[in-house]
């Protein structure tokens, strides 16, 4: 049997542990970040991201990080460096090192590669007299912290502090390219969160498969067009063809007495809610369920309120954003 309360002090106390190491690195962050982030900013190239061991393994998120929120990476493995990976690297790239120690030696031949021809470095390591720091352009400097692990071999609260000043970085030259969701999504199509960040013109439908009917429509072919279209709504146009209402199952039921005597503009509900083709997809979502709708009526805000498609919850449910 395991001792549970021995776990979970032990997991609380890793926990602590690198929580503390991030706040004494939150408080010795300075001017040499704003230096790291401005090199990159001036950068014509990418940034390439190596290290070796768990500091390889953080380098390679950090890159992906990077990739992903509008800066351009590449993680370059150290010892593949060495055997014709240094032609990846071009004068107009920056060079991001992680390691711990400073002292690890597979890198040496990139960082010598990176000096020989005058491409930018930016060090990361908890040492500041480390031969990597000593070569970096730019040195972060990791606060002292001590390992998670209570024997100070398994890189742990290091690797923690690492990853977040990865974070930090990757941050900070995303807002300050105003890197927006519609942009991230771009680079994230696929999977769930491809789909959060999908617009409401990726799922719409379009020209013939939307429900559409005139003002003056008898509601004898209006139903027809609701049965065929199979959306169970029928968007109202007026005479210059602009979205005047909607009529819903609740129409039908309200008019139900003398329903066929009566014009689609008779029926419908005026000034129905409408959402944008830029809008998220997710943004829609919110409004069928706040406003208790199944579908939604596409109109672009900046132009005339003519219809550009129609967003129905199933085909959010398809794309797995509900």
């Amino acid at each position: 049997m395991t001792d549970k309360d021995a776990i979970l002090n032990a997991a609380r106390r890793v926990i602590a542990t690198e929580a503390d190491a991030l706040v004494a690195l939150g408080n010795s962050i300075d001017g040499s970040l704003v230096e790291a982030v401005e090199l990159i900013l001036r950068a014509e190239g990418r940034v390439i991201v190596s290290g070796m061991g768990k500091s390889g393994h953080i380098a390679r998120k950090v890159a992906a990080t990077l990739a992903s929120t509008g800066t351009p990476a590449h993680y370059v493995h150290p010892a593949e460096a060495s055997h014709g990976d240094l032609g990846m690297l071009t004068s107009q790239d920056v060079v991001m090192v992680f390691s711990n120690s400073g002292e690890t030696p597979e890198l040496a031949n990139l960082i010598a590669y990176s000096r020989r021809f005058r491409i930018p470095m930016i060090g990361v390591a908890s040492r500041v007299d480390s031969s990597l720091m000593r070569q970096s352009d730019v040195k972060l400097v990791l606060p002292p912290a001590e390992e998670a692990c209570g024997t100070g071999v398994v890189p742990t609260t290091s690797t923690t502090m690492t990853l977040a000043l990865g974070d930090a970085i990757a941050v900070a030259l995303m807002e300050h390219r105003e890197f927006t969701p519609e942009m991230f999504r771009d680079f994230h199509p696929g999977g769930k969160l491809g789909a959060r960040l999908s617009k409401v013109s990726d799922l719409m439908h379009t020209d013939d498969a939307l429900p559409l009917a005139g003002l003056h429509t008898p509601m004898s072919d209006a139903l027809i067009t609701i049965s065929q279209k199979g959306f169970g709504v029928l968007g109202v146009l007026d005479d210059n063809g602009q979205l005047s209402g909607i009529v819903t199952d609740g129409d039908l039921r309200r008019h139900m007495d003398g329903l066929l005597d009566l014009t689609a503009g008779e029926v419908m509900t005026k000034a129905p809610r409408t959402i944008g083709p830029g809008a998220l997809a997710e943004e829609a979502v919110a409004v069928m369920n706040e406003r208790k709708i199944t579908c939604l009526f596409v109109v672009d805000p900046s132009g005339p309120r003519g219809v550009s498609g129609l967003l129905h919850i199933h085909d959010c449910l398809r794309a797995g954003i509900v």
